[in-house]
């Protein structure tokens, strides 16, 4: 006998549907120019938000934020979205997630921006239904705040330091400087400078964001391991296993993988040849929660700890990666989570979210805890597109 799948599989008869989906593409401007090994953003930035809405008449939100240096594109985010997951999505049974995360991977290849947004929606969704929050959906929470790391990426830095005197007596001590996109002696000296300013009372993170050629990488690193960072974040490009696992046994700083690190296979390739101690986990990267969720169970059982990365997420996106963390036990290094508060001029939450002497609250809400609408988003927003 063979089992068929189906949308409806696991799922009670009259159980509430999925019955309009609302696509924004917007853009947001920043405060700050950002500058780091893979590529530069300044201005502003774009990222397509979603309204799910349930036959019930509840209301979910959620986001994909790629940046095309990294992941894809908004408007491709945003055009999967409308064209080609909306016919699949309407109508779906609200409660059956895995089945429409395997459903939507069968659809189109790729765009796991798009089928996190739908993901997070749906989760938002239920939360509210629930009366729980996402990271209660999720297994249950492990943590109530998340260390914030702020990263100094601004060309000027001057201004990176001078925003650091105002961050670090309010709480805020885990700073990750973007390296290698200057000179190193340049590197160099505002590391020393950092150190000199502020002494151990810091956490120092390095990221090279694959800025550096594997040949004579090692001296670079040898170099700044003076300085005591925390970790050391993809100093080459993300096919540089070998490479990385040289380093990994040749310095006493932990190497952190971020671009080399998308989904359980790269992972698997990693702990086969030890190339990294710790991982960079984005939702964007991972293309949901679930698949976040299972990703970190390998690292768990490899001993590999988990930090939460972001591109340019918004507050509606932060919220899920917030109650993501909440609820991973292994997502024990903190997280970057400073766009709301620190480099977008305007986000689209009626409130941004708690940042509190350094930690990011996680929301205790139902579903990702935020308040968003649609008149938010329009007032704290340049709507480009809407379908």
């Amino acid at each position: 006998m063979t089992l068929q799948q189906t949308p409806q599989a696991g799922t009670a008869a009259g159980a509430d549907t999925l019955a309009e989906l609302s696509v924004f593409l917007i853009e947001s401007p920043i405060m700050m120019a950002r500058q780091q090994g893979v590529g530069d953003v300044q201005g502003t930035v774009k990222r397509v938000l979603i309204r799910l809405t349930s036959a019930e008449g509840v209301v979910g939100w959620g986001e994909a934020a790629p940046w095309e240096v990294f992941t894809g594109t908004a408007e491709a985010a945003f055009a999967a979205l409308d064209s080609y997951l909306r016919p699949l999505v309407i109508g779906w049974p609200l409660s059956n997630i895995r089945g429409l995360m395997q459903a939507m991977d069968r659809r189109m290849v790729g765009h796991g921006e798009a089928k996190l947004a739908i993901e997070m929606a749906m989760y938002d969704i239920l939360g509210k239904r629930a009366g729980l929050s996402v990271a209660e959906l999720l297994g249950g929470r492990v943590r109530d705040t998340i260390p914030l790391s702020f990263s100094i990426a601004d060309p000027d830095f001057e201004a990176d330091m001078e925003r650091m005197k105002k961050m670090v007596p309010e709480g805020n001590v885990i700073f990750k400087v973007k390296t290698g996109v200057k000179p190193h002696d340049v590197d160099m000296k505002h590391l020393a400078e950092m150190r000199a300013e502020f002494g151990d009372s810091i956490d120092l993170r390095l990221d090279y964001n694959q800025a550096l050629a594997p040949f004579g990488a090692l001296r670079v690193l040898r170099d700044v391991e003076q300085f005591r960072p925390i970790f050391i974040e993809q100093p080459v490009p993300r096919d540089a296993l070998s490479a990385m696992a040289g380093f990994r046994a040749a310095l006493d700083s932990p190497i952190l993988a971020d671009e080399s690190c998308f989904d359980a296979r790269d992972l698997m390739e990693i702990i086969r040849l030890d190339a990294a101690d710790a991982i960079s986990v984005k939702l964007m990267k991972a293309g949901g929660l679930q698949k976040a969720q299972g990703l970190m169970a390998i690292a768990d059982t490899a001993g590999i700890p988990g930090y939460g990365g972001t591109l340019w997420e918004g507050g509606i996106a932060l919220a899920a990666g917030t109650q993501f963390i909440a609820a991973t036990p292994g997502m024990s290094l903190g997280c970057e989570f400073y766009m709301p508060h620190h480099v977008l001029t305007v986000d689209v939450l009626e409130e941004r979210i708690a940042n509190v002497a350094g930690q990011v609250v996680v929301p205790q809400g139902p579903g990702l805890g935020i308040k968003v609408t649609e008149a938010s988003v329009r007032e704290n927003a340049r709507i480009l597109a809407t379908a």
